[in-house]
């Protein structure tokens, strides 16, 4: 029988079985689960974009720039 799969817990870097039956994945517990939502919320974790693309979303909103 192969070993199971594991990763590391992004919060506290903890090795995580990962299989179905684990409702934290890829965390270890409900406790770094919640401590990355409050570092997202709080927004310590952002997905990075170009400058210009809010710009393009509300392009047909704001008059051009100059």
């Amino acid at each position: 029988m192969s070993q199971p799969m594991t990763v590391d817990c992004p919060t506290c870097g903890a090795p995580v079985e990962w299989k179905a039956t684990n409702p934290n994945r890829p965390f270890c517990s409900d406790r770094c689960k919640l401590i990355d939502l409050g570092a997202w919320a709080s927004e310590e974790h952002k997905i990075p974009v170009s400058p210009d693309a809010e710009d393009d979303l509300f392009s047909e909103d704001l008059p051009p720039r100059h």
